[in-house]
């Protein structure tokens, strides 16, 4: 088992910038990619960003290209999304997960074993 754990959520105004931060614990060598989803009221859970564990190769969907930049400590077995150039549609509860290598070797992974309890980020305009 995998537990994550994220912080850094918060309110900034338009413009600002947060960096969210997930802390895994458990079995975490076992974790093959990592990403970070979010949920806005009344919408549907969306892809923001994912990164490999081992290699740090990354992928981005639209909303978050230029503007959020995912990165990894493997040694802290810690993943975090920088994002700047916040906007009020940004506002959302920002989940953390993980996928293990044992589930899937393709990227981005199409499913992820393990979820974090999320983050609240308000942006305000």
């Amino acid at each position: 088992q995998v537990q994550l754990v994220e912080s850094g959520g918060g309110l900034v105004q338009a413009g600002g910038s947060l960096r969210l931060s997930c802390a895994a614990s458990g079995r975490s060598f076992s974790i093959y990619a990592m990403g970070w989803f979010r949920q806005a009221p009344g919408k549907e859970r969306e892809s923001v960003a994912a990164i490999t564990r081992n290699v740090g190769s990354t992928y981005y969907t639209g909303s978050a290209k230029g503007r959020f930049t995912i990165s990894r400590d493997n040694a802290k077995n810690a993943v975090y999304l920088q994002m700047n150039s916040l906007k009020p549609e940004d506002t959302a509860v920002y989940y953390c997960a993980a996928v293990s290598v044992s589930r899937t070797t393709s990227f981005p992974p199409v499913a992820y074993d393990y979820w974090g309890q999320g983050t609240q980020v308000t942006v305000s305009s």
